[in-house]
């Protein structure tokens, strides 16, 4: 039998919803390496149909079953874009599919895929569903990635905090005696997308800088922190299914008119100060946290997140790590293909929740 390969592709596409994350990685020698990464954004259509399956209407399943069908062909399009720069063979795509719905105190979590389709037209072994087998056991089946975080960034006798902020923020704490602890901290991106697509029709706020043009109002601020999910103990994950437009505008009532700028700079500070009590809770003395998904690139936020922290802490990218930010998470799915592949659990109890360690995803052979 030969020896199986250690090169992987990994693909994300996250709560965001603006397209596949990809990258060719290298696990040889325990190492963890991207070879390469690619990005393939979302048709307007494919978008706009994902957003519209977020809640419940006509003809679901045929509407669900195409959406699939289109978003494998993103994915696909990612493989042919990194296979140019793979130096052998390589042993699996690792795709984690589109969260469309997800419930967990229900007992399930839906994420949008269609593995078999991919198999067939990349003629590689797909590894996709990773967290229905942590929801079975109990768990949220969200986040995945603090074991991989600890894997990649964790640092023996040094405690870090890496913080993932798509459209929905979770921490991982990598505590200096090696133990992690971590969960959805509640919104990243996902209001701050919405309320300028509103004003603005753009996908999302640059550089933070429609929010930096206003500024955070205080009432409205603690309406939106009253929220029960912020008070909530770990394990804990959410989504869309929670923090949608109808929750936003919710609570804008309630806070009454103010310039949109404003509404803009409040929800940053939302998610700023939302991710940093959830620090304070679990690792007050860090000195620095290192950011990572679309919310890296948000200069604006990433202020807010340093004043909310205090000023003591230091607030980097993991940049400083030496793994790109917007190649962070889809790295992390390449690395569970490979614990799936070997039969090592991929899940982490204390931060799911769930009832022991687990090998995460399903197997759709070439």
């Amino acid at each position: 039998m030969s020896t199986p390969s250690t090169l992987y592709i990994g693909m994300m596409s996250g709560t965001s919803m603006d397209g596949v994350d990809g990258v060719l990685a290298d696990f040889a020698g325990g190492a963890i390496r991207t070879l390469q990464a690619a990005f393939v954004p979302f048709p307007a259509t494919l978008r706009a149909d994902l957003m519209a399956l977020q809640s419940s209407g006509d003809n679901e399943i045929a509407r669900e079953a195409l959406a699939a069908a289109q978003l494998t062909g993103c994915y696909a399009e990612c493989v042919a874009a990194l296979l140019p720069a793979a130096p052998g063979p390589v042993q699996a795509l690792a795709a984690h599919g589109q969260t469309v719905r997800h419930r967990p105190e229900l007992g399930y979590t839906r994420q949008l895929n269609h593995p078999a389709l991919l198999a067939e037209l990349t003629g590689i072994d797909v590894i996709a569903d990773f967290r229905a087998r942590d929801v079975a056991a109990g768990g949220q089946g969200a986040p995945l990635v603090p074991a991989f975080h600890q894997a990649c960034f964790g640092q023996a006798g040094q405690t870090r905090v890496v913080i993932n902020i798509g459209g929905i923020a979770n921490i991982s704490v990598l505590h200096a005696d090696g133990s992690v602890s971590g969960f959805d901290t509640g919104p990243g991106n996902v209001l701050m997308d919405h309320w300028i697509g509103l004003h603005q029709g753009k996908a999302y706020d640059a550089d933070g800088a429609w929010a930096a043009s206003g500024r955070s109002d205080p009432a409205l601020l603690g309406i939106l922190l009253d929220e029960p999910y912020f008070r909530l103990a770990a394990p804990k994950s959410t989504g869309r299914d929670l923090f949608h437009a109808d929750w936003l505008a919710q609570r804008l009532a309630q806070a009454g008119a103010m310039p949109a700028e404003d509404v803009q700079a409040t929800l940053t500070a939302l998610t700023a100060v939302s991710i940093a009590r959830a620090i304070g809770q679990q690792a007050s003395e860090v000195e620095a946290v290192y950011v990572c998904g679309g919310g890296a690139y948000n200069g604006a936020l990433l202020r807010a997140l340093a004043q909310a922290l205090g000023g003591k802490t230091r607030v980097e990218t993991t940049d400083a790590l030496g793994v790109a930010p917007n190649h962070v998470e889809a790295l992390a799915f390449a690395w569970l293909g490979y614990r799936f592949t070997r039969r090592e659990a991929g899940n982490l109890p204390l931060v799911t929740g769930a009832k022991g360690p687990r090998i995460l995803g399903a197997l759709y052979p070439a």
